[in-house]
């Protein structure tokens, strides 16, 4: 086994299910203790517990990605577990409503960039220092192939994506000098609950979206794993600012 990242530290938001419980399995496998942090308890305890079931180490945080004091209390409590953290993918997300851009409602407006946007720029106002500490460390934000192109009746998620793109490219030149690297993963369309709720019981709808992929067909969770590992190894050391389409193709038409 490689263990790209071995006596490392990683912290995943959103990692009660979807992408975010697949990059911390992933993570577990490659030699990391990690820290599952989610609103959902149930989901994410059941994370942490697949990963020690299979002879990793990990916890469990709760924490809602709009407020602020539970995410500085949430890395707070990686640091006095684990005592730093050297990685970091903030992944939580939802897609929000959907809708047209002059009907869309302000109060989901401000949910999506809340959790998406703003949710993000928290978790890096904690996770900096934290690394700084150490003398630096990776972060890879989910971003999403909706913050490299349009996106019709889904104008705030859209929006917030791209929001994280330039936000990671940001945050990626203040602090390259200082060994934080900073980029972000673009999935395409992958086999998420999130996916399965866009695409409801709607007969055939999983099969119509599919075929927007080149590739020709959807995407695992961990397929989108993989490629956080490798942004948050060592492997990865002179890629930062750098905005990952894994995406089976689509960015490329």
């Amino acid at each position: 086994m490689a263990e790209l990242l071995k006596d490392k530290v990683a912290l995943i938001t959103g990692g009660s299910s979807g992408i975010g419980r697949a990059t911390a399995l992933a993570c577990a496998r490659e030699g990391a203790r990690v820290a599952v942090a989610d609103i959902a308890t149930a989901g994410g305890q059941e994370t942490a517990r697949l990963i020690t079931q299979a002879g990793g180490e990990a916890i469990f945080i709760q924490a809602d990605m709009t407020k602020a004091t539970e995410l500085e209390a949430m890395v707070n409590t990686v640091v006095e577990t684990y005592g730093r953290l050297d990685c970091a993918h903030n992944n939580a997300g939802i897609e929000g409503a959907l809708g047209k851009t002059a009907v869309y409602e302000e109060a989901a407006w401000e949910q999506v960039i809340a959790i998406n946007l703003t949710g993000v720029w928290l978790c890096m106002k904690y996770e900096i220092p934290a690394m700084l500490t150490n003398g630096g460390g990776a972060i890879v934000n989910t971003a999403s192939a909706a913050g490299l192109l349009g996106v019709p009746n889904m104008p705030a998620y859209a929006a917030s994506k791209h929001g994280v793109v330039g936000l990671t490219r940001t945050a990626a030149l203040e602090y390259a000098k200082a060994g934080v690297r900073v980029n972000a993963v673009c999935p395409g369309i992958i086999q998420t609950p999130m996916v399965s709720r866009l695409t409801g019981e709607r007969p055939g709808m999983f099969e119509k979206i599919a075929t927007a992929e080149p590739i020709g067909r959807v995407g695992k969770p961990e397929e989108i794993a993989e490629s956080v590992v490798w942004l948050c190894s060592d492997a990865a050391s002179f890629v930062t600012g750098h905005a990952m389409s894994v995406d089976g193709g689509i960015v490329a038409q």
